[in-house]
């Protein structure tokens, strides 16, 4: 009897060179892979990364492209704001002759130092003056540029206080306006101004001190101060919040947050001196400037920003927060060199036709 003989255990096929075989268990079930190296097997991988991450770069630039338009359309936009129905003066003025003339004076300051090169004020006095001393010469406005009153041992914009508490008591109103600012429409008159604030020219009655708000809230750039005790004591104590200083060079100098702090803390009773007007643009429009920060404002600050930014037809520009000072105020004169020579132009052409 022949004996039987043991199965012969099964054989694996040959591995070509440069494939490996590793298995894992996915489920209960073996799940063998054995592509490295194979030329088929990468080829198809290439093909399906390509079908999948080509729409996703194609998604993101057109994305990209999409966010750039609408921030620069933004821009277009809101540059068109009181076209589109915006109403910077809240009480409406019907008789502009009967509105009473006070003694202002237009103030402002710069310090020449650039001790921060990025926001310089170096030379920008040269080049808004001319533009500030005609606008109050056509209004019999008085302007004073109080850069000789610089306090050299705090940041300048502190220097803003001394400027108005030196010169308050001459006048019955002080307007401060930063150097970064620029008269963009001169038919309006500060009178206007206060009168679509206050709604009524009373003196005794007005508000001692006139300030707006903007995204990060009072905005110490440009503002109105009344001839009275309770303004030249405010200011002290406006200027006694040393614990505010900020040290020289560096982007805030301070009393923006001093002035916040005051505002924000003072008695109910007392709150009565101040008036913030509910528009920025009455008086204080800031310039747009395309931006993925100002983008994010204008899409959660709807509001605010829509009431303070510039548009064509707004009393005065600031260039708060925006770099290149000199920059943009030679664009802004250029634009409103244009705009006076085309508003020449047209009455030019209408006496033509009226004559023939």
């Amino acid at each position: 009897m022949g004996g039987v003989s043991a199965p012969c255990p099964q054989r694996r096929p040959a591995v070509p060179e440069g494939v490996r075989h590793f298995s894992r268990d996915f489920m209960g079930i073996t799940v063998q892979d054995s592509f490295k190296g194979d030329p088929d097997i990468k080829h198809r991988c290439w093909i399906l990364s390509q079908r999948f991450f080509r729409p996703l770069v194609y998604a993101a630039a057109s994305m990209i492209i999409v966010t750039l338009l609408l921030i620069h359309g933004s821009g277009l936009v809101l540059f068109r704001a009181n076209n589109l129905g915006r109403q910077c003066f809240e009480n409406p003025i019907k008789n502009r002759d009967s509105l009473r003339k006070y003694n202002i004076a237009m103030v402002t300051a710069s310090d020449e130092s650039g001790s921060n090169p990025s926001r310089s004020f170096q030379g920008l006095m040269k080049l808004v003056e001319p533009n500030k001393k005609s606008y109050a010469e056509r209004h019999g406005y008085e302007f004073i540029d109080a850069s000789d009153v610089v306090d050299k041992n705090r940041p300048p914009s502190w220097s803003k206080i001394l400027a108005v508490r030196n010169n308050l008591p001459n006048y019955d109103w002080i307007f401060w306006n930063d150097a970064d600012s620029l008269v963009t429409n001169p038919n309006i008159s500060l009178e206007d101004v206060l009168y679509s604030i206050t709604g009524d020219m009373d003196y005794e009655k007005m508000p001692d001190f006139i300030v707006t708000e903007d995204v990060t809230g009072v905005n110490a750039g440009m503002f109105f101060f009344r001839n009275s005790e309770w303004s030249r004591m405010f200011l002290d104590r406006w200027w006694n919040q040393t614990s505010f200083i900020r040290p020289l060079g560096q982007s805030k100098s301070g009393d923006n947050d001093a002035l916040k702090h005051l505002i924000r803390t003072m008695d109910p009773d007392e709150k009565r001196h101040v008036r913030i007007p509910r528009m920025q643009c009455v008086f204080n429009s800031n310039m747009w400037s395309p931006s993925w920060k100002s983008s994010h404002r204008l899409m959660t600050l709807t509001k605010t920003v829509w009431r303070g930014v510039y548009a064509k037809g707004d009393f005065m520009v600031h260039l708060a927060g925006l770099n290149d000072k000199k920059k943009w105020v030679t664009k802004i004169l250029h634009q409103i060199e244009e705009e006076e020579g085309m508003f020449k132009d047209r009455i030019f052409r209408d006496l033509n036709m009226i004559r023939f």
